[in-house]
């Protein structure tokens, strides 16, 4: 076997043996990116824009109801917004590219008390955060500017995701 075809295979190999799926971590939001405005119209609701919400910490989740990490993730900012609403919290859902009747049937099955759901009917919105995997939160500070985002499905409702979220939540 040539070096070539043996990197090859232990490369194969050490793919297959890696967890199917670890924790995703936050990452900081560039520093030299600016925070794209978000005004979207909202699914059986008002309007959301960004710009409004200033003084809050936003939690933007994108997301599709084809997306299962995305369809397990939604029930867990749910939680997180439940338990943070008294802290100037909002989690607002963004669905990607889904029609009226598509999200309006998913959403029959999945009640969300606290959460918002937006539509970004054109993909523009995800586009414009540089959205490519999905589920992907970008998490909003006071202050206007994007903080942190996650990529991939996290566990919102946990601990890890509260040490994330405590110092943007504690700052006034």
């Amino acid at each position: 076997m040539n070096a070539r075809r043996r990197l090859l295979m232990s490369l194969l190999g050490a793919a297959v043996a890696a967890p199917a799926t670890a924790a995703p971590l936050p990452r900081p939001w560039p520093a030299n990116r600016a925070t794209p405005n978000l005004a979207l119209p909202g699914h059986d609701g008002p309007p959301f824009d960004l710009a409004s919400a200033r003084g809050q910490v936003v939690v933007l989740n994108f997301w599709a109801s084809w997306c299962p990490p995305c369809v397990d993730e939604l029930p867990l900012l749910d939680v997180l917004a439940e338990r943070h609403a008294a802290d100037g919290l909002q989690v607002v859902a963004v669905n990607h590219r889904e029609t009226d009747q598509a999200l309006g049937k998913f959403m029959q099955f999945m009640p969300l008390s606290r959460t918002r759901v937006v539509r970004d009917a054109d993909g523009a919105a995800s586009q414009a955060w540089g959205v490519r995997v999905f589920p992907t939160t970008v998490v909003v500070g006071r202050d206007g500017r994007a903080a942190f985002s996650v990529i991939g499905e996290a566990d919102w409702a946990g601990a890890e995701a509260a040490r994330w979220m405590a110092p943007l939540l504690r700052a006034r």
